[in-house]
């Protein structure tokens, strides 16, 4: 509604344009007393005027009131002079308080989802420990329904002896390691817990599982290098003891020496490898590309495990038309990791197979794989998942024998990896391995057809 004043003119004015109506109207009811009944009359006429302006005045207040208890921009009420200007300007401070609680709002609101998307566990809790508000990430640390669970104290919902022990001890300088089992597995919390306020706590929570199994490989890593080390050095440094130290004989020297130099090459392909790996794992930049000949790669293939045979094993390669757009060097590397552990582990007499194949398809996936089959000792089921860790050998005497350093697979997963291409490995132990390097169409270049 419209509200009937001009909102423009000052007090004063407002004040000097009520005195002139109220004289105004009082001026001729005045007159007409002071004809009629002399000056008591016209006391009595104006004291009729300012009852009748009190009563209008004490209406509008009425409504100025019952507006200001319960306001609202929708509803405003109909007042005049004064009460008008009043009214007026309680709506204006009105809408600017609504605009600033709705700004305020907005902030807020942007603070929640930012809280809501942050990796961490974000939980509030009040003086009395009961859970003020947490986002979905630590409703799911900590098994929690993010609107059923408010008002429940944390140490009641969180059933961990170590967080109830935590929590009651007050001291939160350091964090707490939480292990807890979840729906995806067993979970490691870190926990810090930051008081505020008045009794009042942050909790924040850090899922650092990966971080923790990422040190435990580390830390494995390390121990497996040193042990594989220190292996050959331990058998050098005895054999340099008893030539200083011993009367032997040229036999027996020679003998030594052939073994020292089988030591020092184990050493030379572990530092190889380590080197590499280290090479493929840390950088971040995708290697120089080149179309690689397949039929060649093949070929040489074939000769270099003809040649680590030497006559013990039947080697057959073969090759479909079209090559591979990758890093020569890089999937020379990988390739000749596959045919080397084809030949190792596969006890003489037997038959190892190198192959190249193009698939290409007008419905379902395209591809290009290099596969090499043996039928050497196999791989028992629970062990193919883990065959690309670093130094994981299915059997360790029988792998220290063949001269392998436990690093070749890790190589083949990071180089296929740099190439968009996957390792498949299918195996029945006693019966041999297939092992094959699966890559997307977007590397093939030419080839024909293969079904």
């Amino acid at each position: 509604m419209a509200i009937e004043v001009g909102t423009s003119g000052s007090v004063p004015r407002i004040v000097a344009v009520r005195l002139g109506a109220l004289l105004l109207l009082a001026g001729f009811p005045a007159a007409l007393g002071a004809w009629y009944g002399g000056v008591s009359g016209a006391a009595l006429a104006v004291l009729g005027v300012a009852l009748a302006v009190l009563l209008r005045d004490t209406v509008q207040l009425a409504r100025l009131l019952r507006w200001l208890r319960w306001p609202s921009r929708e509803r405003l009420p109909v007042l005049h002079g004064v009460w008008a200007e009043a009214m007026y300007r309680s709506a204006r401070q009105l809408r600017i308080w609504e605009g600033r609680l709705q700004r305020e709002e907005d902030k807020l609101q942007r603070f929640i989802e930012a809280l809501q998307a942050s990796p961490n566990g974000v939980m509030l809790i009040d003086s009395s420990g009961q859970i003020d508000w947490c986002n979905a990430t630590a409703a799911e640390h900590f098994g929690l329904d993010a609107q059923r669970d408010l008002r429940q104290h944390a140490v009641h919902l969180i059933r961990n002896p170590e967080f109830f022990a935590y929590m009651a001890a007050k001291r939160f300088v350091e964090p707490l390691l939480m292990r807890r089992s979840g729906s995806f597995g067993t979970l490691l919390l870190n926990i810090q817990v930051i008081p505020y306020g008045d009794g009042h706590k942050l909790l924040l929570s850090r899922d650092v599982t990966q971080a923790e199994r990422t040190e435990a490989m580390r830390r494995d890593f390390v121990a497996n290098v040193s042990h594989e080390i220190k292996t050959p050095l331990t058998v050098i440094a005895g054999f340099i003891e008893s030539m200083r130290t011993l009367e032997l004989s040229e036999a027996e020297r020679e003998r030594m020496l052939v073994l020292m130099q089988e030591q020092s090459d184990r050493m030379r392909s572990l530092v190889a490898d380590l080197l590499t790996l280290a090479h493929l794992e840390g950088d971040p930049h995708q290697p120089v590309e080149e179309v690689v000949r397949m039929g060649p790669m093949v070929e040489r293939l074939a000769a270099e495990a003809r040649a680590l045979s030497q006559g013990r094993h039947v080697v057959e390669a073969s090759a479909d038309a079209g090559d591979l757009r990758g890093a020569s060097a890089e999937l020379t590397s990988a390739f000749s990791n596959l045919v080397s552990n084809a030949v190792r582990y596969t006890p003489p007499g037997g038959r190892v197979v190198i192959g190249w194949r193009v698939v290409r398809r007008d419905e379902g996936e395209s591809y290009a794989e290099f596969s090499v089959q043996d039928s050497g000792i196999g791989v028992a089921a629970e062990h193919i998942p883990r065959l690309t860790e670093r130094f994981y050998r299915v059997d360790r005497g029988r792998s220290r024998e063949s001269g392998g350093t436990g690093l070749g697979l890790a190589i083949v997963k990071h180089v296929l990896m740099r190439h968009q291409a996957e390792l498949r490995v299918s195996s029945r132990v006693g019966q041999g391995s297939t092992f094959c390097a699966r890559f997307p169409a977007a590397r093939l270049v030419g080839g024909d057809v293969a079904n």
